[in-house]
């Protein structure tokens, strides 16, 4: 009988297919990154132009209504997706906000495709006053109620800068999202100040810094409108 030969790769072959496999892994997996870092900064844009016609569906429906003068006042995430009453009767039926902004961690904020989501409504003198994360904005809280009916910002910041996102994005009742690249802003506890898309400290209600840093100290980058 002849016995068959048994054949393989040598030691030299596998060698050169691994060392081929690391080359397309080197060329892929950058590449694989920067378009998920893409995607999610896409979806945070989008998202925020969700919150923005969300908000003016709810404060044209005057549910929220502290002061009673027949003015609606704008939203927190709870209020809106039907989480909480906040500052309504009764919980918003039907919500004008997804169920995924239903949850606040410690620091008010949503978490949604690689990006936190936080909401400012303003205080006394328009300072950014942030949702209780259990209660959302309650009657009687230091909201200020005339100035809620005129104003808001939302700001998204990545989970991990250079990870998940490198730009923050901002959007506020005007409708217009901006962004900026700021490596600070990253993380649950990172994410901007309420004021830092504004031209004067300390306020939500005044003029947006567009093509400036605003409050972020930032020199190398300033708030450029997505798509504009």
């Amino acid at each position: 009988m002849t016995r068959s030969k048994q054949t393989g790769f040598t030691l030299i072959e596998l060698m050169i297919v691994i060392a081929i496999i690391a080359i397309i892994a080197a060329i892929a997996i950058p590449n694989l990154l920067a378009a998920r870092l893409s995607s999610n900064e896409t979806a945070a844009a989008a998202t925020l132009k969700t919150i923005s016609s969300s908000q003016a569906l709810f404060q044209q429906s005057a549910k929220a209504d502290g002061d009673n003068d027949g003015q609606g006042e704008y939203g927190g995430f709870l209020e809106m997706s039907g989480s909480v009453a906040g500052r309504m009767a009764a919980v918003l039926q039907p919500p004008v906000l997804g169920a995924a902004f239903q949850t606040l961690n410690a620091q008010s904020a949503v978490t949604r495709s690689g990006y936190f989501f936080k909401m400012w409504l303003p205080g006394a003198s328009g300072a950014g006053v942030a949702e209780n994360q259990t209660t959302g904005y309650t009657s009687g809280s230091s909201l200020d109620e005339d100035l809620a009916e005129t104003a808001w910002c939302c700001y998204a910041w990545p989970v991990g800068y250079n990870q998940t996102g490198n730009r923050t994005f901002f959007v506020n009742q005007q409708g217009d999202v901006l962004a900026i690249d700021v490596s600070t802003f990253t993380g649950a506890t990172g994410g901007p100040a309420a004021d830092d898309a504004f031209a004067a400290s300390g306020a939500i209600t005044g003029t947006v810094d567009v093509n400036g840093p605003g409050q972020t100290g930032q020199t190398a980058s300033n708030w450029k409108q997505v798509g504009g």
